[in-house]
């Protein structure tokens, strides 16, 4: 008999027994739902699903009264723009950041102890400092997630440069290579798989950064929303609204593995 260690389970079984948990999820909460409902037709705490999909179905069709707008859409995009926009502010400023204190000595000693010590603030503390110094607008929302994971980016990347041979540098230099070169086509190259990688990890951080200041400041957007409709136990919409992050984050962790191994699959077996 084989040993349980020594079992690799096949595609079909794979997806079989990723899929159960989430199955078994959704059948003990019907079930709850099922009995609270019965007991209770106006309990709020566990909505059925028909009650849930016919919240989403007026927030995401029918027009807002007081904007016009698709309330359920304008969430979405409105929160889409913050979290792309931090975090791509943060992944050019942690490369940046991370690639030349990894490679140059010298800027290492300079600056990689303020990094250190920076990446330990909690941005979340410095969230009213950004109220007070830059407003309520737009650009706290955005400088907080960028705060929140550059730091991140940065140390893992300046990690990853480290590590590279140092055979190859010296080759680059004997073959005449400048400091500009060696980092544009020796190092740059190999940073990027990394660099998707640590976007990739820091996705969930930036969402919490991005719901914590929808809901201290703001006026639209999926966290806005949940803290908004909390008040009155509105779990019909706080649910599907979790979900939807939830998906909309398994989809960036996905798109961005799926183009980091169309741009980079050379990458795979190192990263392994």
């Amino acid at each position: 008999m084989k040993k349980l260690i020594n079992y690799t389970p096949s595609t079909a079984t794979r997806l079989f027994l990723g899929l159960l948990p989430f199955a078994l999820l959704l059948l003990v909460y019907m079930g709850a739902s099922e009995a609270r409902l019965a007991e209770n037709p106006n309990d709020r705490l566990l909505p059925s699903l028909t009650q849930m999909g016919d919240a989403i179905e007026r927030l995401a069709m029918e027009p807002s009264k007081r904007t016009g707008e698709l309330t359920f859409w304008q969430d979405t995009q409105s929160s889409l723009i913050r979290l792309l926009s931090g975090v791509a502010i943060a992944a050019l400023f942690g490369l940046v950041l991370g690639l030349l204190t990894g490679a140059l000595p010298v800027l290492n000693a300079w600056l990689a102890p303020l990094l250190t010590v920076i990446s330990l603030i909690p941005p979340l503390a410095v969230l009213p400092i950004l109220f007070i110094a830059i407003g309520l607008g737009e650009a706290s929302k955005i400088t907080l997630i960028t705060i929140g994971i550059a730091p991140f980016i940065a140390r893992d990347i300046q990690r990853s440069t480290q590590q590279i041979p140092t055979e190859q540098l010296v080759k680059a230099q004997t073959l005449g290579a400048s400091t500009l070169q060696i980092l544009m086509r020796v190092l740059l190259p190999q940073i990027m798989p990394r660099l998707i990688d640590a976007v990739r990890l820091s996705l969930g951080a930036g969402w919490l950064f991005l719901i914590a200041a929808e809901a201290i400041s703001s006026t639209d957007g999926l966290g806005y929303r949940i803290f908004l409709v909390r008040r009155y136990m509105s779990m019909d919409i706080i649910l599907p609204y979790v979900m939807w992050i939830t998906l909309l984050a398994f989809l960036f962790d996905y798109l961005l593995g799926l183009l980091n191994r169309r741009l980079h699959p050379w990458s795979e077996g190192t990263n392994a």
